[in-house]
């Protein structure tokens, strides 16, 4: 099985997720998701097959996601609207995002790493 890894280096939920993976012996794709961030036809693929709700894509404790407003924006916005702000900055990505293309997981937790990718 060879995953697709979105992350940011940076993010301490994102290396916990990838030591994870590293210890298990999971082949992954690792991207860069704020240089590369998913397209928005990416993006919309992932929401579907995760089967979460578009609100749950976003890093709502990332400085962009104040910075936009977005708390108070989000509940009267379109999905097209919530899509482009996703499409347009990695950042406001909720990350890791792990997916074979199938099953897509939003974050770490140990015990769904196990479930899903195990």
């Amino acid at each position: 099985m060879r995953l697709t890894f979105y992350a940011y280096p940076k993010c301490g939920t994102c290396q916990k997720a990838k030591k994870w993976l590293d210890q298990n012996e999971i082949h992954y794709e690792a991207i860069h998701i704020v240089e590369n961030p998913p397209t928005k036809d990416e993006l919309e693929h992932l929401i579907q097959r995760s089967g979460l709700p578009i609100k749950k894509f976003f890093n709502t404790s990332g400085k962009k996601y104040r910075e936009l407003g977005l708390k108070d924006k989000l509940p009267e916005a379109t999905d097209e609207e919530k899509l482009n702000w996703l499409a347009s900055d990695g950042m406001l990505i909720k990350r890791p995002i792990t997916t074979d293309g199938k099953l897509v997981t939003i974050g770490f937790k140990e015990e769904l790493f196990e479930q899903t990718w195990q």
